[in-house]
């Protein structure tokens, strides 16, 4: 259906923005479901995501998909603030109703749903995260509502470990950068959610000699769909899991949460694929 004036709006809001694949992802749900609606991507620098959210608010917008550098920002503008999003303490989602801003995270529950799509169930398992940033916040955050077994943190700085740990997973071990080799030795779950990998990013350099079994090794980056870190890791035998599943997971709870009705059940990981330039 082509959008006419009456069209459900909602969008993107980043800096930079052209990279976003979600306005692809998106287009695809709402022409799979024959929704009148649009989707948009808005650039805002830091100092102006406050005022350019709020604008879009008052033009009417259901919500809006935040994404880099607007996450933690997003808290404050927000009216109500769910339990996920203020334990991680950012924010990927914002909705709009009745005059006020409500602000959550879907990308906990987006990396567990794509981990479980892939056949990992963290629930029961001993998971290696490398990183302290704000995705590894939400994995974390992700794998305790998962009933992981329990967490090791890696980390180039220890004190941004020690604050992840203290905010989110009391009980999670702490190792040092240097150490995250040999802690693959104990765990079932290995996690880079660091921007390591990334295109224009070193990659992350990772041996896993001291694995003692199989492991999922998961990636939160996804272009390159296939980092060095997963190419290292399916080598040495391992079941890896890109980051693309968890793009997808996390926008299904959006695009509810802005037309109403679930995602449709129809392949958007061709699209974006083909979108990055890989093959399904």
């Amino acid at each position: 259906m082509k959008p006419t004036g009456a069209a459900l709006t909602a969008g993107v809001i980043g800096q930079p923005i052209g990279h976003s694949l979600s306005p692809l992802m998106m287009a695809h749900w709402v022409e799979a479901a024959g929704l009148n609606a649009i989707y948009t991507p808005y650039i805002a620098s830091p100092h102006m995501f406050a005022p350019v959210a709020l604008a879009l608010q008052r033009a009417g917008l259901k919500g809006l998909n935040v994404t880099l550098p607007h996450k933690e920002q997003a808290l404050v503008i927000a009216h109500r603030i769910s339990d996920r999003a203020d334990a991680i303490g950012a924010a990927n989602l914002l909705t709009f109703s009745d005059g006020e801003v409500h602000a959550d995270n879907t990308d906990a529950p987006g990396f567990i749903g794509s981990l479980k799509a892939s056949g990992g169930d963290p629930a029961g398992q001993r998971v290696l995260v490398l990183g302290a940033g704000g995705a590894a916040r939400s994995i974390v955050y992700g794998l305790v509502e998962a009933g992981a077994s329990s967490i090791v943190i890696a980390n180039r700085n220890r004190q941004r470990a020690e604050a992840l740990r203290d905010r989110i997973a009391p009980k999670a071990d702490i190792v040092g950068w240097d150490g995250r080799d040999e802690a693959v030795g104990d765990v079932d779950i290995v996690v880079n959610a660091t921007s390591l990998g990334l295109t224009g990013q070193p990659v992350l350099d990772m041996d896993f000699a001291h694995a003692s079994k199989p492991l999922i090794v998961a990636d939160s980056v996804y272009s390159p769909l296939i980092t060095g870190f997963l190419r290292t890791a399916a080598a040495a035998g391992h079941k890896t899991v890109d980051g693309l599943g968890m793009l997808i997971e996390q926008g299904k709870p959006s695009f509810e949460a802005f037309y109403g009705q679930p995602a449709p059940n129809v392949d958007v990981r061709t699209p974006l694929l083909a979108a990055l330039g890989e093959s399904a």
